[in-house]
């Protein structure tokens, strides 16, 4: 039998075609340099920046520097694993973590990997943790509020969703207790939340983990921890892998907040991994590129559209400031970033005003615009009056005469300030809040004695509950605080005052007006 050529040219063809044999070649380089959570890496010609390698020891690394012949490479894990001569092999992949509701109640750090003893860590898929921010045609103006159940805030520097807001101030000022109200006060809202700790005490991560869940605001929580133990390296991503955790659920559509505590440690952490690649240190020791280090995380705090579903992903920022210097670098960069700052002050802190912000250096760029309607007509200038309260109440310290004007002015002022207190983990529905503004600022509560406000804050919160259950949910209509409403307001409060029986008491200094609740 005789084969003709074209049949031999046919079957080598189909041969060529169904032949399936590949060769893996996996890029690898060699370590020539290892120490302090830095890697040397000799060998990754076509590595990608941001870039997941492999080390021995299952121990990953990221590529940092490219350089013409190295690649300086920080540790994700245990340095001492490595040796000098050790082979390194590319695995393509950017640094990725895990998203997706099954990461809610979860304590994890910002690998993915769980902290929490509760097994592997459910995920619905992974996505970089680095990410561009979307641009100004994806998003819309911030306008639905994200109420914080604090008094101080949600009428004074009211939060919008989508809207940075900077908690600064010193250490021990409440500036964690602050976030912490927030998570709790979105328990029955449709708000995921994200809290990262970036260099804390693993203590102090605990304490919150264990306050959440007494508060039952756990099941919404994803806690991300990169405590003050960990590397340099693994706190420096630790801010990115939560907002890439945030940005998931903002693109279904849905709501999420995201905490950062704190981002000071986080650039101490990036200049120490800086300074270690031999990166050219600049003012106070921090890299040239540390403010695009916060800029383009916090830039992924956004209000989508309606065309992308509308979610939107909100960023509380938190920086420690060293003796109430907020002009230092790393505060005055995130300031500028920010959409506007709460300052917690020290002296307010320690003279017992608590939540200790200062109305007249805190602001919210978003303002009125992140406020309910009623919220908004009640609250519009108590900002500005509060703050011009606490010049006054500095000048009035000279002993000087004042003037009847003056001096009711330190009065409403006093009583403001009272109003505003508030116990920690105790947040309040926005409509109470309205009402006891209302009732604070139309000078009800200015023949009050200081002492009994609390007992008449308590009454206002119980009459909304019970009596007059239809003012409470009549305050939260759009249509804000209408003539009816502000009449139905007025006979509200006189009838909370009511309530308390005043008698005069005759003493040496004069007659004095003493109140206590029928």
């Amino acid at each position: 039998m005789k084969i003709q050529p074209d049949e031999i040219s046919r079957i080598i063809k189909e041969k060529i075609e169904n032949y399936n044999y590949r060769i893996d070649i996996e890029e690898v380089g060699r370590v020539i340099e290892v120490g302090d959570g830095i890697a040397r890496v000799y060998g990754l010609k076509d590595i990608m920046a941001s870039e997941l390698v492999l080390f021995n020891h299952d121990v990953y690394g990221m590529a940092l520097n490219l350089e013409e012949d190295n690649v300086g490479c920080i540790v994700l894990g245990e340095t001492n694993l490595i040796k000098e001569g050790d082979i390194v092999k590319r695995t393509r992949n950017i640094v990725q973590v895990p998203v997706g509701e099954g990461l809610l109640g979860r304590v994890i750090n910002p690998l993915g990997l769980p902290l929490d003893g509760r097994g592997e860590v459910e995920s619905e898929k992974f996505m970089p943790i680095d990410r561009k921010a979307l641009g100004v045609i994806q998003r819309q103006p911030v306008k639905e509020p994200l109420q914080t159940g604090l008094k101080a805030i949600d009428s004074m520097i009211p939060i919008g969703r989508g809207q940075r807001e900077l908690i600064i101030g010193d250490r021990k000022t409440g500036k964690t207790a602050l976030a912490v109200d927030t998570i709790i006060n979105q328990r029955d809202t449709d708000v995921y939340c994200i809290y990262v700790a970036i260099g804390q005490k693993r203590s102090s991560v605990a304490k919150v983990v264990e306050v959440l869940r007494e508060h039952k605001a756990l099941d919404y929580t994803v806690i991300v921890s990169a405590t003050a133990s960990d590397p340099s390296s693994i706190q420096y991503i630790a801010p990115y892998a939560a907002a890439t955790i945030g940005e998931y659920f903002r693109d279904q559509g849905k709501h999420a907040l995201v905490i950062y505590d704190d981002l000071s440690k986080h650039a101490i952490a990036y200049r120490q991994l800086s300074l270690l690649l031999r990166r050219p240190p600049g003012r106070e020791a921090y890299p040239g590129d540390v403010f695009y280090l916060h800029s383009r995380l916090l830039e992924r705090a956004s209000k989508l559209n309606d065309d992308l579903g509308g979610g939107s992903l909100t960023a509380l920022p938190i920086i420690e400031t060293q003796a109430s210097d907020i002009s230092t670098y790393i505060p005055t960069n995130v300031i500028s970033i920010t959409d506007g700052q709460i300052y917690l002050e020290t002296k307010l802190f320690y003279s017992g005003i608590r939540p200790a912000i200062n109305a007249g250096d805190s602001v919210s760029r978003v303002g009125g615009n992140a406020q309910i309607k009623a919220m908004k007509d009640v609250a519009g200038k108590i900002r500005i009056e509060l703050a011009q309260f606490r010049e006054l109440e500095a000048f009035a310290k000279f002993g000087t005469e004042l003037d009847k004007d003056t001096q009711h002015q330190l009065t409403r002022g006093y009583r403001l300030v009272e109003v505003f207190k508030q116990d920690q983990y105790v947040p309040i529905p926005v409509e109470k809040q309205i009402a006891l503004i209302f009732m604070a600022y139309n000078g009800y509560l200015d023949d009050l004695p200081i002492e009994i406000i609390p007992v008449v804050e308590k009454e206002v919160f119980e009459m909304i509950d019970t009596e007059y259950k239809e003012l409470g949910k009549i305050l939260l209509l759009p249509e804000g605080v209408t003539e009816e409403v502000e009449n139905e307001l007025h006979s509200f409060c006189k009838q909370v005052k009511s309530n308390f029986e005043h008698q005069v008491i005759k003493s040496s200094e004069g007659e004095k007006v003493e109140f206590e609740k029928k």
